[in-house]
């Protein structure tokens, strides 16, 4: 692509295009110059392409691999295998035609409540940071574009929409900017995702501050920024302080306000031509025509059971563990059959191949009892299910229980209200602590 040719040629109503998704997904082609459309695909952890039919941000997606989530990878200290990780989903990624990734999510964990800490890898900003780096590096060394977010001090899903982040300069600098700052520094992401929140007062897909002096003057960035889905507020202002592309689909309004603003003069048509550009850039950076490379999903599965056993964490042995072959087990809890995965949300995906922890138990003849105890889609008590369960451990040497968030605890959308788990789950915990077996 000719940039600079191309970028004369267009008109202003052209532009305007460039800089509005087309649908929920993907950017607008512009014909005439025979300029693509870009395709956009979540997630942090597994690639997450939308069907054809499938309702907008978590409907059903393509069969993808299942990686363990930011929450996990962090735990391994390894960039080497984030790196590893980032370059299998691109394989996917290109056989998908999919262009750039939303992720990885690099937000500083500021409340353990947050419903989507799931997505982002840690408190510690230099954790975060360098992971999120090696991530980036294993997607476009393939050639497929990141998408870092959520730019910035984005830390609580309770009213994302319309939150405000108050945040003296010192800790925006150390905490909340650094992890973004590591990742543009060492990587060079091809874009950065702006959140829906407000930086002191001022909402961040209108920070000039924020997306220009610092990302772009202080960092070097030189990629497209983007919003997160539905952070576009102002748009003209959004073009004026250094936001590209508004995401999800077109809109009239916003196209009309990009174009209305330049003829009145409010909105400089220097400042349209630069994020233009900056959109022309990143399809000659990361368009190709894929669909025909060949993935090797059961080496990808693989792959992230090597990750996740290298991620998984030990807090406590009191003499426990490791568990025998000689003696008699019973295996409580829902989670184990219908294991949960994944986060709920957005980057929730399709996965090729699921394991669960009684599909490994019966691959590798491990014996035991089983009673489910309590149901994981309900956070009430069943009586009848917790009473089977501790008269079925009174016969036993060992309980092992199963337990964890469900989607009701956390999710995309809402944070949680408490640290608790399930009441369902605390009950039969504590029912099954009363019989006095090692659980």
């Amino acid at each position: 692509m000719q940039v600079k040719h191309l970028l004369k040629d267009m008109t202003l109503e052209e532009k305007a295009a460039l800089l509005s998704g087309a649908d929920f997904m993907g950017t607008n082609p512009i014909a005439r110059l025979g300029i693509p459309a870009l395709c956009m695909a979540d997630g942090p952890h597994g690639l997450r392409k939308q069907l054809k039919d499938a309702d907008n941000g978590s409907g059903r997606s393509e069969p993808a691999t299942a990686f363990p989530t930011a929450s996990m990878t962090a735990c391994g200290w390894n960039p080497a295998n984030m790196e590893k990780m980032g370059s299998a989903i691109a394989d996917e990624c290109r056989a998908a035609n999919v262009h750039v990734l939303l992720g990885p999510g690099v937000n500083i964990k500021r409340n353990p409540r947050c419903g989507r800490n799931f997505e982002y890898y840690s408190e510690d900003p230099l954790l975060s940071g360098a992971v999120g780096a090696a991530f980036t590096r294993g997607v476009q060394g393939k050639g497929v574009g990141v998408s870092v977010k959520h730019f910035a001090a984005n830390n609580a899903e309770n009213y994302r929409f319309m939150g405000e982040s108050v945040v003296d300069e010192r800790t925006l600098r150390e905490i909340y900017l650094r992890s973004f700052e590591k990742v543009v520094r060492d990587s060079k992401p091809l874009t950065m995702m702006c959140a829906y929140n407000k930086i002191d007062g001022e909402y961040c897909s209108e920070n000039k501050r924020l997306l220009t002096d610092i990302l772009r003057g202080e960092w070097g960035f030189d990629g497209i920024v983007m919003t997160d889905w539905g952070a576009a507020r102002d748009r003209a202002a959004g073009v004026a302080a250094g936001l590209d592309l508004e995401m999800p689909g077109d809109t009239d309004y916003c196209r009309a306000t990009i174009i209305d603003s330049v003829k009145d003069g409010s909105l400089s048509m220097e400042a349209v031509d630069t994020a233009a550009e900056r959109m022309l850039t990143l399809i000659e950076r990361c368009y190709a025509e894929t669909g025909t490379d060949q993935v090797d999903f059961d080496a990808h599965h693989e792959l992230a059971a090597e990750i996740a056993g290298d991620c998984a964490v030990l807090m406590k042995n009191d003499g426990m563990l490791p568990l025998s072959d000689k003696e008699d087990m019973l295996v409580v809890g829902e989670l184990f059959e219908k294991m949960r995965y994944q986060g709920s949300g957005s980057s929730l995906i399709t996965p090729t191949k699921l394991v669960t922890p009684k599909d490994a138990f019966d691959t590798h003849g491990v014996a035991y009892a089983y009673a489910a105890g309590y149901r994981e889609n309900t956070e009430e008590t069943d009586e009848t299910l917790l009473s089977q369960a501790v008269r079925a451990a009174n016969g036993k040497d060992t309980v092992l229980f199963f337990g964890g968030l469900t989607d009701f605890e956390e999710c995309e959308g809402f944070d949680r209200p408490d640290m608790k788990l399930a009441e369902n789950q605390l009950s039969l915990i504590a029912a099954l602590a009363d019989t006095g077996k090692k659980i």
